[in-house]
Parts: structure tokens; C-alpha cells; sequence
């Protein structure tokens, strides 16, 4: 199975058109699907993302994506274990001079698991560590 792993800015630009990486993400999107791949993604990606709705565009909107992720055959979800969230606090901590948020940390360790190249996002710090960013 063809995965890649799919982040906040992602879901983000797909889901709110006044994002301005929003047709991109779309076409980026319709590209990706019918090419037989699936997205992965985690609860704490999910948790930003329902935030970002909510305050970017609306609480419908929120609970709409949400009601539709929890449907999708192409989205699998993966939950922050313990194991997880301690690998990934520890690149939190190595990396002093960057500016990763704690739940990117936690994508890393789930894209090394999985051995995962790329990312549906525009964030740069993806680059940092390695991996190709779709939305560039």
C-alpha cells in the first residue's frame, strides 16, 4: 500500500478555501488519490487541525471534516503511544535550533516507522528533517 503522510496545513488548505495553498492542495489531492495512494495521519495532527478549522473558517466546517475523516476508506489514523510521544520528545530536545512543534516531532517518528517520504504539507521543517513536502 502507497502511503503518505498527511498534516495539519494539508488538511487544512484542502478544507478552507480562503487558505491560500488551496487549489494547489486540491489538485495536489485528486493527483494523489488517483494514483492509488492513502493518507496517514495522527490524533495529534487531527487535534490541530480541528482547532484550525474551527478558528479559520468555522465550527461547521470542524465537525464536518471530522464527521468525514471518521468515514474516509483513504485515511488511516495513528494514535500517539507512549513509545511515540518519548522518540519524538527526544528529537524535541535535540533539535534546539529549530523551531519543531511537539506534534511534528511526533509525525517524524511515525514517517521513520513507517518509513514514509513524504508529506501533504508546505511546512519546511518536513525538509529539515528529510522528507518531500507536496505543497511547495
Amino acid at each position: 500500500m502507497k502511503l503518505i503522510f498527511m498534516d495539519t496545513n494539508g488538511w487544512i488548505a484542502i478544507n478552507s478555501k480562503r487558505d491560500q495553498l488551496h487549489s494547489k492542495a486540491i489538485k495536489t489531492n485528486k493527483k494523489v488519490l488517483s494514483n492509488g495512494y492513502r493518507y496517514v495521519t495522527s490524533n495529534y495532527v487531527l487535534d490541530e487541525t480541528y482547532t484550525g478549522l474551527l478558528t479559520k473558517v468555522s465550527h461547521f466546517a470542524a465537525i464536518d471534516f471530522g464527521e468525514k475523516l471518521r468515514t474516509s476508506k483513504s485515511v488511516s489514523i495513528i494514535h500517539i503511544t507512549t513509545d511515540i510521544e518519548e522518540e519524538a520528545w527526544q528529537i524535541f530536545k535535540q533539535y534546539s535550533d529549530k523551531k519543531f512543534s511537539f506534534t511534528d516531532c511526533t509525525s517524524f517518528v511515525i514517517m521513520n516507522q513507517l518509513n514514509l517520504t513524504e508529506a501533504f504539507t508546505s511546512d519546511h521543517h518536513f525538509e529539515q528533517m528529510g522528507f518531500t513536502i507536496l505543497l511547495k
